[in-house]
């Protein structure tokens, strides 16, 4: 038996190993003194000073903001609509798993097959308007299209957690439907929906497949632009940006995690 832990112990460590070296090795020569090569040449900050004077950096940091905000602004929206809906609408049995099914299918599918349809859609929507050409337009809306469903499962949980009750009450005492969701379900669910902005904000700020399917030529995001510096060459500068998008995506999700927990606590 001791023996079976010993074994599990050493396997656990060793996949841990395997994720985050890589991670920490980018973080180590983002500060490393050396230009090019892997040997270590002393600590420096420079890497990251001249990412601050490097306008196509900037540029690229600003439209993935900007795309991050504002998809997760509307996914948050919709999404918080969606979970009310879903959980608190007396769906029949089938319609409710024929919804549950149709909210996961973004969550499951592989982000290669939702970034292909995106393309056909919107190239179908342009013999309609010239409006969906490449550009940040299509990008919000692809990331809303995955953003919405992660959304609505983080804020569905959060509703099933705090149940029905209270709203009962207040139905007993004549609440409206306006006043209810205001007064009494928003505030119940606010940790849940602040979780799914959060997460939703996150997927957004990492994604590369549906963004690069979905860019034009003035909107790449911070993402994109490390895939095209990479394959021409890694410098240290690619590396402290990819450790600075890095701890952006870490605080993040621990943020998120914990916003989770309360609101499971509460």
């Amino acid at each position: 038996m001791k023996k079976t832990g010993t074994i599990t112990t050493c396997l656990a460590l060793c996949t841990i190993a395997f994720l985050y070296l890589p991670l920490m090795a980018v973080a180590f020569f983002s500060v490393n003194n050396a230009k090019y090569g892997l040997v270590w040449k002393g600590f420096t900050l420079d890497w990251y000073i001249k990412l601050l004077h490097n306008e196509v950096i900037l540029d690229a940091a600003v439209n993935t903001i900007e795309l991050a905000v504002i998809s997760t602004l509307v996914s948050t929206i919709l999404g918080t609509i969606l979970a009310i809906g879903l959980d608190r609408f007396p769906w029949s049995k089938r319609s409710a798993t024929g919804l549950d099914m149709v909210l996961h299918l973004p969550v499951v599918i592989p982000d290669i097959i939702l970034a292909a349809a995106l393309v056909v859609a919107f190239g179908l929507l342009r013999l309609v308007s010239s409006w969906f050409e490449p550009g940040m337009l299509n990008m919000v809306i692809g990331h809303i299209t995955f953003q919405i469903a992660f959304v609505a499962l983080v804020v569905r949980s959060r509703l099933n957690a705090v149940g029905v009750d209270l709203e009962e009450a207040a139905r007993d005492l004549y609440a409206s439907t306006p006043y209810l969701i205001r007064h009494v379900t928003l505030p119940l669910i606010m940790p849940g929906v602040v979780a799914g902005a959060m997460l939703a904000f996150t997927l957004s700020l990492d994604d590369f497949v549906i963004s690069f399917f979905t860019a034009g030529t003035d909107s790449a995001t911070l993402p994109i632009f490390i895939y095209a510096a990479v394959r021409r060459t890694v410098t240290p500068e690619i590396h402290a940006l990819s450790t600075l998008v890095l701890l952006a995506t870490v605080v993040l999700v621990v943020a998120t995690e914990r916003i989770s927990r309360r609101s499971q606590q509460a």
